[in-house]
């Protein structure tokens, strides 16, 4: 109806709605999206779409990455996440040359007629997002199939710490299988840690040890101001007396004693937790802890290390990444 009406015939309302609807039109060919105007019938003049190509109708360079700019990731829905942690994942370059490193054997469903490259492990998933983000000229890449191999429900905002310490895992024992010890121990080489907690009687003074791994520290900044206090509690002195006795083996008996942790080797990538969710004993639900933390983008460990009871001179962190969530989680 539209074509077969002049332009002087439409009303001054009817342009008005008209502009309105017009708003509603993607700069981009959407035909994946039904509620897309400009995806209509576009196939018949069009052709089949190369997603590989620039095919933006209105301006070709819209989607085009600038020069020295770095590539984005789409928000698949809910995967805000997902994105931010891979962002960081590349960004570190001894894990992006690792991965590199990692073989990956061509399907055997690879044929001449069919060329396209399809990953199908985690590793190949995080070898090609890392390719494109690192080569790609776009402005920002599709992150669907990488999400798809997780199980990842892309409308369902997840924990992001869980995200991490459950992928993190999930990827040292994928590459727990390599040989190149470059590859297989990359994992635990930028992220893993080692703390003892430590334990000494109070009546015989004996000392006992149990050493752990870790790949974040849980930081509780209720009451606290500054990055440095919040570990230096996480570090402080326990003490164990009245029920909570320890029982030592020399004594053979329940007695009183101080239990601490001690930091013993800390990764290349050192991953600090905020904990900024208790549990309210009010109302029995957990709520947020708002408090203002105070960090320098230098942090010197070294005070926090021990050696045989010896302060020792440890190299400091640069602050390299800040995860922080939304107030509210856009599908709460």
């Amino acid at each position: 109806m539209l074509a077969n009406r002049q332009p002087e015939t439409f009303l001054e309302n009817g342009v008005g709605r008209g502009r309105n609807l017009w708003l509603c039109f993607c700069r981009r060919n959407c035909r994946g999206n039904p509620n897309c105007l400009v995806g209509i019938g576009e196939h018949i003049w069009l052709g089949e779409i190369d997603e590989n190509t620039f095919h933006n109708i209105d301006d070709p360079n819209f989607e085009r990455r600038k020069k020295n700019a770095f590539v984005g990731l789409t928000n698949l829905g809910a995967t805000c996440y997902v994105n931010t942690f891979l962002q960081m994942w590349f960004l570190n370059l001894e894990l992006r040359q690792a991965l590199y490193l990692c073989p990956v054997a061509r399907p055997e469903y690879v044929t001449a007629e069919k060329k396209d490259y399809e990953p199908q492990t985690i590793c190949e998933h995080l070898q090609y997002l890392f390719a494109l983000l690192q080569n790609s000229k776009r402005r920002y890449i599709d992150p669907s199939g990488f999400v798809k191999a997780l199980g990842l429900d892309t409308g369902q905002q997840q924990d992001a710490q869980e995200f991490s310490k459950l992928f993190m895992s999930l990827l040292e024992d994928t590459l727990s299988s390599q040989k190149n010890p470059d590859v297989c121990d990359i994992v635990q080489k930028q992220f893993c840690g080692e703390y003892a907690y430590v334990t000494v009687c109070n009546q015989c003074g004996r000392e006992s040890k149990l050493i752990s791994k870790f790949y974040e520290l849980e930081l509780n900044i209720q009451g606290h101001k500054q990055l440095s206090d919040c570990i230096t509690e996480f570090l402080k002195e326990e003490k164990l007396e009245g029920d909570n006795r320890y029982f030592c083996e020399s004594c053979q008996s329940k007695q009183n004693a101080t239990r601490r942790i001690r930091l013993l080797s800390l990764p290349g990538t050192l991953n600090l937790q905020l904990m900024r969710f208790v549990f309210d004993r009010q109302t029995g639900h957990k709520k947020k802890l708002n408090a203002y933390i105070e960090f320098s983008e230098l942090l010197d460990l070294g005070p926090f290390m021990e050696d045989r009871g010896r302060r020792v001179s440890f190299p400091g962190w640069w602050i390299g990444a800040l995860l922080l969530p939304p107030e509210r989680p856009w599908n709460s």
